[in-house]
């Protein structure tokens, strides 16, 4: 699933306020490793002109770069204010309209695919740019994908079945329930006539791992009747299922928390 360069302005005031996302994931009564916590979360990062991101994930797994933002699109006393003296900044008016279109592609060549990266944000990183007299910044929406993992398909209405070895246990990584514009080799559409468009469940994934994370086995149907319906009536949908199986060992924390 291809992110865009820029989230919506209400996306990026809510990632700053609390540096990641879903909590309150599954509770369930098994022991396993604390490592899966980890691969769950939504990191948000940033950093001020000046400033040094850094980005790391936990052993086994590797940075996966979501969406990426350089530029500025709120006041400098809400977020990196002006390093300029009171003066200058006083008679140069900021631009909170300002954003660069290489982040992302900068930010796929910086960490993608790798453990760890760091590297000190400024203008001349990014190429052009469009607004030189406005401090910016970098925001960064990341995921630590698993080493190994595996992927399932389900059509609609038939079973998605998961399992793990023994010993092991299921980690939910992605969850889409509904259609891709590039639809799916497993499940052919036969909706002629119908438009070439992307819909999906917003609850797909926090659905799947109430139901299998943390379980050796696992299983769901991939129905309206469980996800809704995020399409227009009679479009063929699909549940794709991204997973890895891990070692029973330590305790899950119950709650995964803003960083």
């Amino acid at each position: 699933m291809c992110c865009p360069d820029v989230l919506p302005t209400s996306t990026f005031l809510l990632g700053l306020m609390c540096l990641t996302a879903f909590s309150n994931f599954a509770k369930t009564s098994a022991d396993f490793s604390g490592y899966i916590s980890q691969v769950l979360k939504n990191y948000t990062d940033h950093a001020c002109d000046g400033e040094y991101v850094s980005l790391r994930c936990p052993h086994r797994t590797t940075i996966s770069i979501q969406s990426s933002f350089y530029g500025r699109i709120v006041p400098s006393h809400q977020l990196c204010p002006s390093r300029y003296p009171h003066s200058y900044a006083t008679l140069t008016k900021e631009d909170v309209a300002c954003s660069v279109g290489t982040s992302l592609q900068k930010m796929l060549d910086e960490c993608q695919d790798r453990r760890s990266c760091q590297f000190l944000v400024n203008s001349r990183l990014f190429g052009t740019d469009p607004c030189p007299r406005t401090g910016k910044y970098l925001l960064v929406w990341y995921k630590c994908r698993p080493n190994e993992y595996k992927s399932k398909v389900a059509c609609e209405d038939d079973k998605l079945r998961l399992s793990c070895k023994k010993s092991m246990v299921i980690a939910i990584y992605s969850a889409i329930f509904g259609r891709t514009q590039g639809g799916s080799l497993e499940c052919p559409y036969q909706n002629l006539g119908m438009p070439m468009i992307e819909c999906q469940s917003a609850t797909a994934l926090q659905l799947m791992i109430k139901r299998c994370h943390g379980k050796r086995s696992c299983s769901i149907y991939a129905s309206t009747y469980e996800f809704g319906d995020p399409c227009y009536p009679g479009i063929q949908k699909h549940l794709n299922v991204i997973y890895t199986c891990d070692d029973i060992k330590t305790p899950l924390r119950r709650n995964i928390f803003c960083l």
